[in-house]
């Protein structure tokens, strides 16, 4: 019998215990997140301590705790598509406007693609900031298994094609399909497919108000029927980013971590950086922007631990609607685009940092602006359709490599994100 097994796994179910508790006190969601958040650190750490990184017994308890972190994952990946579909088919069917559809859509892109835009470029200035190049990094058994899992499930579905062939894969040919997440564009497509019904919906309540009152009336109810899964599911938070972070900081290789070190350093000062240029267009635009982080980090917090941004979107839309104030329309088609197009870390970020790590391995000048204005062009554009999974940025990678010509990618890289 395996004891330092079961004795993980006893205390687990306690600290689970413990935070059951929590639902008796008048607290809000994101300070039970926040204590959650600190068990699975404390408890990450300790174990982390006790058996370090790569034991067995760690391996084994963390199979038990993904029950419940990967569980929850799982739980919101159940509610995406249909929070998605009922989100948007109901805010088109209350524009009474159809021409609105048309401004929000393109004032989200707008602002996605320009933040990416800004991303990529910042990956290009903290990349040539730090002097990093892709020499020395070698590519091992678990960078090779991870590149190769996330090419079958992406490669040849998305970045072989032409832009024109991307923005036609976004059109929804068979919906119900999309609907279960068949393709990585399948998001973007059950959005235009709610869309389309939407404004069905308003011609029919103009050409016969009788049956549009009934079908709006139904649209509704489906809104609502909806939003009641989506908050019994998020009920579950503080547990399953529990079992995440301790997941996340029991199993992290400090190791890996220092022999990446500017690397990690050069990401994180990149991501700071765009927090920062965030924050300025929150504030051009009348937001405070420490209230605003203050508002959203549990989604922020849960985006870390699951590397996720389609499991995000039900968190994403509850708190920009409950939260934030933002009306549904505008929160839906934010959450839902946002999740695959203009990623500003794994989509825009990421990728222009490692093309300008592989850069001089080829023979090519990372500070040419040429080349420079070349990429960012690429990192935006490619930005469309980027997995909204862990892995994604890797995916996206290859996208970039057009800029690079023939190069291997910088494994040890690879495997950190």
């Amino acid at each position: 019998m395996n004891f330092p097994l079961i004795a993980n796994i006893v205390v687990f179910v306690v600290l689970l215990f413990a935070l059951a508790q929590t639902r008796h006190k008048q607290w809000s969601l994101a300070k039970k997140v926040l204590v959650g958040l600190v068990m699975g650190v404390v408890f990450g750490l300790a174990l982390h301590t006790i058996y370090g990184s790569d034991s067995q017994v760690l391996k084994d308890s963390v199979q038990w705790f993904n029950i419940v972190g990967n569980g929850y994952v799982q739980l919101l990946q159940m509610i995406v598509m249909p929070l998605v579909f009922a989100s948007i088919l109901s805010a088109v069917a209350r524009l009474h406007n159809a021409s609105q559809l048309g401004k929000i859509s393109f004032l989200t892109i707008g602002t996605l693609l320009f933040t990416t835009l800004i991303a990529a470029l910042v990956g290009v200035l903290v990349t040539n900031l730090f002097g990093l190049t892709a020499e020395g990094l070698v590519q091992g058994g678990a960078e090779t298994a991870r590149l190769n899992a996330i090419e079958s499930n992406y490669v040849g579905k998305v970045s072989d094609l032409s832009v024109p062939q991307l923005v036609l894969s976004f059109i929804p040919k068979n919906p119900f399909a999309d609907l279960t997440g068949a393709n990585p564009t399948s998001i973007i497509s059950v959005v235009i497919f709610a869309a389309f019904l939407g404004v069905a919906a308003l011609k029919l309540l103009k050409d016969d108000a009788p049956k549009g009152e009934r079908v709006l009336t139904a649209i509704d109810t489906l809104q609502s029927w909806v939003m009641k899964l989506v908050r019994l599911v998020m009920q579950l938070t503080p547990y399953g980013v529990l079992a995440l972070m301790t997941k996340v900081v029991a199993g992290s290789n400090l190791q890996d971590i220092i022999k990446l070190g500017s690397f990690v350093v050069a990401s994180y000062l990149g991501l700071l950086i765009m927090f920062a240029v965030h924050g300025l267009l929150l504030g051009i635009n009348g937001v405070s922007p420490l209230k605003y982080f203050r508002k959203v980090w549990p989604v922020l917090t849960f985006a870390f631990t699951s590397r996720s941004s389609a499991a995000s979107i039900p968190l994403n839309v509850e708190a920009q609607t409950r939260r934030l104030g933002v009306p549904e329309s505008i929160a839906s088609f934010a959450a839902s685009f946002g999740a695959t197009i203009g990623q500003n870390g794994c989509a825009g970020l990421y990728p222009a940092m490692l093309a300008v790590m592989v850069a001089p391995t080829v023979g090519i000048n990372p500070m040419d602006p040429m080349w420079i204005a070349t990429l960012v062009g690429i990192v935006t554009v490619s930005s469309a359709g980027v997995a909204g999974v862990g892995g994604g940025a890797t995916f996206r990678r290859t996208d970039c490599a057009a800029c690079d010509g023939p190069a291997s990618y910088p494994g040890g890289a690879v495997n950190l994100r």
